[in-house]
């Protein structure tokens, strides 16, 4: 996956916006002002920062090397991936996974929005 294909599959998510709150050099992927992704996308290796459920976020960890914790993030809710280590399946579905839990917490008024229960 490409630096243009992760912006590109981010903002394929229903309602996902980019954003630059740290300055232009890292993309922020949201959704109704909740992170899912973030990415400096201009980086080598690219990687993405990505929420996950804990207990997967260790499974993860522990099966691959290009997953690590998230850096600079709650460690515990999400992981850093190095994109071009995995298959750009499985870094899509990471993608979906981070963006699933984030509407999730949303409350119920926001969800029916994105017609998402």
């Amino acid at each position: 996956m490409t630096p243009r294909g992760l912006r590109e599959f981010c903002l394929e998510q229903n309602a996902a916006v980019e954003d630059f709150p740290f300055g232009p050099d890292v993309s922020v992927f949201k959704v109704a002002g909740k992170v899912f992704a973030l990415s400096a996308l201009a980086a080598v290796p690219l990687a993405v920062s990505l929420k996950c459920d804990p207990d997967e976020a260790v499974r993860l960890r522990a099966d691959y090397p290009a997953i690590v914790p998230g850096y600079h993030l709650n460690k515990r809710h999400w992981n850093t991936v190095t994109v071009g280590e995995l298959p750009a399946r499985m870094v899509r579905e990471l993608i979906e996974d981070s963006y699933d839990l984030v509407v999730a917490g949303l409350p119920k008024e926001r969800r029916l929005r994105l017609d998402r229960p």
